[in-house]
């Protein structure tokens, strides 16, 4: 088990969650073999319970089980040929994170229990039981370990969905609310979009090792859900590239024609699952997955099931073709004035204005530490005269913005190479054709704590939102908090990024000095480099569902400005002084 990082449960990928989903993993295996179809979780405080109605562990093996390394039970390829981990850890490494474990097994009538205090034993018990066969399992995430932490409940939602998603009969119940899907893959893209409305009825298929499901959005670039034996790769990998260039051919050889791969993918919302024996994944942390055989198998099977699915469907495939067509009439139209950006962008300078940039990218997968590349989006030049000299050569890039960007909310994709500054934040990103060429792991805004700031930091995520949906959902895009005050003596000095936590230095702190920082600018270097070092702090961009988007932008970005104001006066805030 690999938990990534500690956290502080703010993220989804912190290490809290990796815990539940291991756990959780293993009860989804029984149902996968045929054994359980209900899984139950609930959460008391800090303390997570899981019980599934499996087989049970093997009595004789409980405690081995969740305290020895490599006695787990999926070494039989017959048995667990699909699992996402087969070393025997995941329970094991739990059990060691926490404070108090618990683990009860009922088989046949007898149970075993045992429980762990840090991963130590404490007590063991067993003897008849009129429970159903199963596991339960309880554990509280260690505070000595984990410092601080709390339990996000859109993010435990949103992980149990999936499940339901991937494991279609499977009932998932949490806290009396309960997750459960009829229809896999085509459930999870019609709850993505929300009240966005598809251009035609969701196509879905499955064959013996995968599923797949896509349909066609008015956004712009193309978005995917893709899964490796129920493990969710955020970055996507071969199998992704697979479904993709299956889906090409497959449109290809139904229209008789030879689109281009964008033409006919650009406004694509898809999903594809499969399952893999021994998967080889390209970092730890299972979010891309590296196998390349996948691709001679998936192409043409994910083919096969796209021309039957035109041929069988042919209102909804006369809706793709003419979605393809329009695409390509836009393409084409656009080429000239790309053509012009990039003329006119080779005039000003050979390379990107404004970019002061890093040594390692996230493009090239054999860069070290790739997964810490940075680029800061900081508000003009004071600001990023701050941070250059304090930043990390290695794997922090900035680039300075000019002024407020243009609101693009409502305008087509030629907005972006007629706009210098919308065009060169696109080319230092590498994101004209994709996220495959993103050029840097976390793409931070970092603006002042001004109405001016949160206005600059508005219309860049409607850049983003506008054109690049899939940066912002895919995890990519964090806001910069820095400290709004200082507060010190001749002894010690505090940062402060609230009043809470001004106040309570103001307590502790005799006869402090208050400084109110109104911009990064006023921030010295040698002060700036701590925010922007170990101890930065990131707020990430989420988005509950691609539906919500639109909802998003047209209120906050359209013309309903009388809607606008009013919700501001109602929500109107005193500044902090």
């Amino acid at each position: 088990m690999y938990i990534g990082r500690l956290g502080d449960g703010s993220t989804p990928v912190d290490g809290i969650y990796v815990m539940m989903k291991e756990v959780v993993d293993n009860s989804v295996d029984e149902f996968i073999m045929g054994v359980g179809k209900k899984i139950e979780i609930r959460r008391e405080g800090s303390t997570i319970e899981v019980r599934d109605y499996g087989r049970g562990i093997p009595l004789g093996k409980v405690i081995e089980c969740v305290s020895q390394i490599n006695t787990g039970g999926k070494y039989n390829d017959d048995v667990f040929q699909f699992s996402v981990g087969l070393n025997g850890v995941g329970t094991k490494a739990v059990n060691a994170l926490s404070s108090e474990f618990e683990v009860r097994s009922v088989r046949d009538g007898k149970y075993k229990q045992a429980n762990f205090v840090r991963g130590k034993i404490q007590n063991e018990k067993g003897g008849k039981s009129t429970e159903p066969d199963g596991t339960y399992i309880r554990f509280t995430p260690d505070l000595e370990i984990f410092d601080k932490y709390d339990w996000n409940e859109d993010f435990i939602k949103h992980r149990l969905r999936y499940y339901a998603y991937l494991n279609s009969g499977l009932k998932l119940s949490y806290n009396k609310e309960t997750f459960q899907s009829k229809n896999g893959l085509k459930d999870l893209l019609s709850d993505e979009m929300g009240d966005a409305q598809p251009l035609y009825d969701i196509a879905h298929s499955e064959g013996d090792r995968f599923e797949l499901a896509f349909t066609h959005g008015n956004a712009y670039g193309e978005s995917y859900f893709s899964f490796v034996n129920g493990q969710y790769t955020n970055d996507g990998g071969s199998h992704q590239s697979a479904f993709r260039e299956g889906l090409l051919k497959g449109v290809n050889e139904f229209a008789k024609k030879s689109y281009a791969g964008e033409d006919i993918r650009d406004g694509i919302i898809g999903a594809i699952a499969i399952k893999l024996q021994d998967p080889v994944f390209e970092s730890q942390t299972k979010n891309k997955l590296g196998s390349s055989d996948v691709r001679g198998w998936l192409v043409p099977a994910v083919k096969d099931k796209v021309i039957r699915w035109l041929h069988e469907n042919q209102d909804d495939a006369k809706r793709l073709l003419e979605k393809v067509a329009l695409n390509e009439k836009v393409r084409k139209e656009l080429s000239a004035i790309k053509n012009q950006a990039r003329e006119r962008a080779k005039k000003v300078a050979i390379r990107i204005p404004k970019l002061t940039d890093c040594k390692f990218h996230y493009d090239d997968p054999k860069a070290k530490r790739r997964e810490d590349t940075t680029i800061f989006l900081s508000e003009g030049d004071s600001a990023a005269g701050v941070m250059v000299p304090t930043r990390d050569v290695f794997t922090q890039a900035i680039y300075s913005l000019k002024g407020k960007p243009l609101n693009c909310y409502g305008l087509k994709r030629d907005a972006i190479y007629k706009n210098e500054e919308l065009y060169n934040i696109m080319r230092a990103l590498g994101i004209e054709d994709g996220l495959e060429g993103l050029r840097y792991n976390r793409v931070v805004i970092a603006t002042d704590a001004d109405v001016d700031g949160m206005h600059i930091r508005n219309l860049i995520l409607t850049f983003f939102l506008r054109y690049f949906e899939d940066l912002v959902l895919k995890g990519h895009v964090y806001i910069l908090e820095t400290p709004l005050f200082r507060v010190r003596n001749k002894k010690e000095t505090r940062y402060c990024y609230s009043e809470v936590e001004r106040d309570e230095a103001l307590q502790s702190i005799k006869g402090p000095e208050v400084t109110r920082f109104k911009g990064l600018g006023e921030i010295s270097p040698k002060e700036f480099g701590q925010f922007i070092g170990e101890g930065i702090r990131l707020v990430r961009v989420s988005v509950g569902s691609m539906g919500e988007v639109e909802k998003s932008l047209d209120f906050f970005m359209g013309k309903n400005t009388p809607e606008r104001r009013d919700f501001i006066v109602d929500n109107l805030a005193t500044d902090v002084l």
